[in-house]
């Protein structure tokens, strides 16, 4: 099954709602404030030409009206997490944050 499925249960937890969506498709009417996230890489360890570890890793972006939100600093706060970028849309606050989890 993978970690995924903890990642989703971690993530609902720090928004406080269950407005979390997986690589949601087009059609879906997200609820604000959300996190959307998709998996975007994979790092993987080779020993003996041999691969021995991977990491995925995922785009998380917190979606809130709010510009002073607070949710970004819960990202923030896990363990390999990196902020990447800032960006609004339709009235929208994204910022976004790679994570390997």
């Amino acid at each position: 099954m993978g970690q995924r499925p903890s990642l989703q249960n971690l993530l609902v937890s720090l928004l406080g709602s269950p407005n979390v969506y997986f690589q949601p498709p087009p059609t879906i009417q997200m609820e604000y404030p959300c996190i959307v996230y998709k998996r975007d890489f994979i790092q993987i360890e080779y020993a003996d030409d041999n691969p021995y570890m991977s990491k995925k890793r995922y785009l998380v972006t917190v979606i809130d009206r709010n510009p002073d939100s607070e949710i970004p600093d819960k990202i923030a706060s896990l363990q390999y997490a990196v902020y990447d970028r800032f960006y609004t849309a339709d009235n929208l606050n994204h910022d976004v944050f790679k994570l390997f989890f």
